[in-house]
């Protein structure tokens, strides 16, 4: 049976729901925040807009992996 691409599109936004859940708390313990300021830095963040937009298929690597990226790419959202 084939997928169709509605199913495809409902994964896709499940899977990029629960990587943007696992950098705000990876956040938060790494850098001794709350969890509503994570999600503030997060959402603020340049990072955020490219894995919504699935740049470069950037949403595929490692939550560790983007918020590393996040803090040495963006450290003004940390101020």
């Amino acid at each position: 049976m084939k997928r169709s691409s509605v199913d495809g599109e409902v994964l896709e936004k499940a899977y990029k729901e629960r990587l943007e859940e696992k950098i705000i708390s990876y956040l938060a313990e790494s850098k001794n925040l709350d969890l509503p300021t994570a999600m503030d830095i997060y959402y603020h963040s340049k990072l955020a807009d490219r894995i919504a937009a699935g740049e470069y298929g950037i949403q595929y690597l490692d939550y560790k992996v983007l918020a590393q990226i996040l803090t040495e790419s963006e450290p003004n959202l940390f101020n």
